[in-house]
């Protein structure tokens, strides 16, 4: 793939030529190149063996979900809401529940947080 006078470059499934190289530059570059597949690779690894939503994923998935203005939430029982509590209950452990549902409320920024709180952590204890 490397010529002495010159070096071939592979990013994003193109290949660049590059001008005269040192041979340590063209290490360099190879090395550059394995790190950043290895990384890739390692990334996907991650994704794919994960199953569950992280506690920010919750968080960030609850709020979008909110129909709000700047003092309640209406839809605290919508279908999607209660199925996402669902999946928060089976999937995070209970010391967790409270975290997930007071920083989805606080991103909404309404006044009534409390009241939207408690009506969502009795779906929880149900």
């Amino acid at each position: 793939m490397f010529a002495i006078d010159s070096a071939y470059i592979l990013k994003s499934n193109y290949l660049y030529v590059v001008g005269a190289m040192k041979s340590t530059d063209i290490q360099r570059r190879d090395r550059e190149i394995r790190r950043s597949r290895k990384k890739e690779e390692l990334l996907q690894r991650r994704v794919e063996n994960r199953d569950t939503m992280s506690v920010g994923e919750f968080i960030n998935k609850l709020s979008s979900l909110f129909f709000h203005d700047d003092k309640k939430i209406y839809n605290l029982d919508n279908e999607e809401i209660l199925e996402l509590l669902e999946e928060l209950r089976i999937s995070q452990p209970e010391k967790q529940w409270d975290i997930v549902l007071r920083k989805a409320i606080r991103k909404t920024k309404i006044e009534q947080r409390e009241e939207a709180f408690n009506h969502l952590k009795e779906y929880l204890s149900e």
